[in-house]
């Protein structure tokens, strides 16, 4: 039935583990920080509401945090609201526009509220059965905004957090906040990922900033050997040379193992000795997969041996991104075109999607693999696969927008390129890292030693559970009242 939940199972995962990646100190903080926040949190419930549990930099924040918040002894719970087809059309049409762009030619005027409202009214109802006054709700992007004034008059404290948006106001943006206003201006926290997202019109003293994180454990990020990452990416049919059988470590600890392969369009076979340009992204015309291909065909490869992969997640297995399928056969018609010999150094990958971790392992090893690994966004929330990237000791080209420029410091940690249409640029700073590669090894290792000290899930729990803290103590200062009000 439309617009009911889904519980999603989450694993409690040992906290202490930091201890092998943090500095004595920071983990010193971070031990501290698990015993207040099991004290004070205790017999609360901590709900996390979106609209997929698969897919997309939302679903890679969420699992980690919860597993080591439920790890810590606080009882954190994750569910996805669902919802018709043109639901889902209106709030990718809502996302794309809070980041600036226009998307589809569809409205977002009354009739698309009525789409909207019907959408969330049986996710809410069954929501407030569950829902007490002393819990709280984090709310999750466009799909959930709906939501916020039904789990107010719950009594609980509701935080809606946005991981999209714009640096500067155009029109597009405008008219997404306009429409979204209603819905959450009576959450007690707004949370930006960087605060020139924050919209006008928001109450300035409910708004917080709180940067996302990685999990350096997960099969995504976890340590692999070189014969590993080979046999993982022989085995997904990305890069084939008979290696034996593709092993990871699950979250939970137990083994597992690359079974499935990618759905592959591509003209002659990687191979294991040639140099790799990467990107790593969904199949969404922001992430700007014909540009990183036009600028490959253009201006990489008519200078260096460099091969180029494009991987994504099958598009049928992503519920809340209607517009990846038009996308990646936009790409696939753009590589069609593309001259024979550049042809054969293109490769298009739809990574399966079946067992996330299985999928998890694999983007771990393309980018392990990768000589350069790019994301050539032309908006971004915050753009996890950098800090991916970034903490595999991998030199990073991206764009100079949203949350990607918070992560390196340009020309220190990575190369940030400030037009990101700008082609013949974007190129220019991949193919001085083809050919400089002592600099590109000591961009990787600045990296990973900037998202250690910045982007690391620690930092991330230490923010919520102060949010959470300062939230209940400006509501004990309160006079009493009615529950909601």
């Amino acid at each position: 039935m439309a617009g009911c939940l889904q519980h999603v199972p989450v694993s409690p995962m040992d906290p202490h583990r930091f201890e092998s990646v943090l500095s004595s100190r920071q983990y010193d903080a971070f031990v501290d920080l698990i015993d207040r926040g099991r004290r004070r949190l205790r017999g609360r419930v901590i709900w996390n509401v979106n609209s997929t549990a698969r897919g997309g930099g939302v679903v890679e924040l969420l699992r980690p945090l919860l597993g080591y918040s439920r790890g810590a002894g606080v009882d954190a719970r994750w569910v996805v609201i669902g919802g018709p087809v043109e639901f889902f059309a209106l709030t990718k049409r809502i996302h794309n526009r809070l980041h600036g762009f226009r998307g589809d030619v569809g409205g977002l005027g009354e009739g698309e509220r009525v789409v909207y409202e019907r959408a969330h009214a049986a996710a809410a109802a069954e929501l407030a059965l569950l829902i007490r006054p002393e819990d709280v709700v984090i709310l999750h992007d466009p799909q959930t905004a709906g939501l916020v004034p039904a789990i107010r008059r719950t009594g609980a404290t509701v935080i809606w957090r946005c991981h999209v948006g714009r640096d500067s106001l155009n029109g597009p943006a405008h008219e997404a906040w306009v429409f979204l206003r209603p819905y959450v201006i009576d959450a007690e926290a707004f949370v930006f990922s960087r605060r020139s997202f924050a919209w006008s019109g928001l109450p300035q003293e409910r708004v917080f900033v709180i940067q996302p994180s990685i999990d350096a454990f997960s099969p995504k990020n976890q340590p692999q050997s070189p014969a590993q990452t080979r046999a993982i990416l022989s085995r997904a049919g990305i890069v084939p040379d008979g290696s034996p059988l593709a092993t990871f470590t699950r979250e939970d600890g137990t083994p597992g193992r690359v079974d499935r392969r990618a759905e592959m369009i591509e003209a002659q076979p990687l191979r294991p000795r040639d140099r790799l340009v990467a990107q790593v992204s969904r199949w969404d015309r922001l992430k700007d997969p014909r540009g990183v291909l036009s600028a490959f065909a253009d201006g990489i490869a008519p200078f260096t041996d460099a091969h180029l992969l494009l991987a994504g997640p099958a598009t049928e297995s992503v519920a809340d991104d209607p517009e990846g399928p038009a996308v990646l056969a936009s790409v696939h018609g753009a590589w069609r075109r593309l001259p024979d010999g550049v042809r054969d150094r293109v490769h298009l990958a739809s990574l399966p999607m079946e067992d996330t971790e299985e999928n998890a392992a694999i983007v771990n090893a393309v980018q392990r693999h990768a000589t350069v690994v790019v994301q050539k966004s032309l908006a971004e929330g915050f753009g996890l696969t950098v800090a991916e990237a970034m903490w595999k000791q991998r030199p990073v080209v991206a764009s100079r927008v949203g949350g990607i420029q918070d992560q390196m410091v340009d020309g220190e940690s990575g190369v940030l390129i400030h037009r990101p249409r700008d082609l013949p640029e974007f190129a220019s700073a991949v193919v001085s890292l083809l050919r400089d590669p002592e600099r590109a090894r000591q961009l990787g290792h600045a990296a990973r030693e900037r998202v250690r000290d910045n982007f690391l899930g620690p930092y991330h729990l230490a923010r919520y559970f102060e949010l959470i803290t300062r939230l209940e103590e400006e509501r004990a200062k309160r006079p009493s009242s009615a529950a909601g009000g």
